[in-house]
């Protein structure tokens, strides 16, 4: 599993003309999902999240992470771009990510994760759908984790 997060002021997730999700201040999760990903990337991926120090405190330092404030949101948006290969020339493949049944069942399990781990459910998007996201990135501040180049 790949994500990219942002630190965010809000967020908000439309489809159409409806919006489906939206968060005040906290992590916006963009969440790609591969064929060899299992549970474990999921456990690993929500820990690391949740426990990640991307928020400032007093000291103005990113020394906070959302285990500590409560009051923060997460919103996470399946997003299988985030596997695409440009090995061949500069149209994006897209072999590496999963299947879509299989995505979809990953992606709803990280969402159930993610809510025991903060009990309560992340905003999130709507599988499959054309969405447009808003955000206002705070910082900012994007980082890139992979659970399968955890040393990254």
């Amino acid at each position: 599993m790949r994500v990219v997060v942002q630190r965010v002021r809000r967020a908000a997730v439309r489809v159409g003309a409806e919006t489906i999700g939206e968060i005040g201040a906290g992590m916006l999760v963009f969440l790609g999902v591969g064929p060899e990903d299992a549970q474990a990337d999921i456990d690993w991926l929500v820990d690391k999240l949740v426990r990640l120090r991307i928020f400032e405190g007093t000291d103005g330092r990113m020394d906070l992470a959302l285990a500590d404030l409560p009051e923060h949101q997460m919103m996470v948006i399946s997003q299988f771009t985030l596997l695409g290969s440009l090995k061949k020339g500069t149209r994006p493949s897209f072999h590496r990510a999963a299947p879509p049944a299989l995505a979809e069942a990953l992606y709803e399990a990280f969402i159930a994760a993610v809510a025991k781990s903060r009990k309560v459910r992340p905003a999130s998007g709507r599988f499959g759908a054309d969405m447009q996201i808003l955000a206002e990135n705070d910082g900012p501040v994007t980082l890139i984790i992979d659970s399968k180049a955890r040393a990254f």
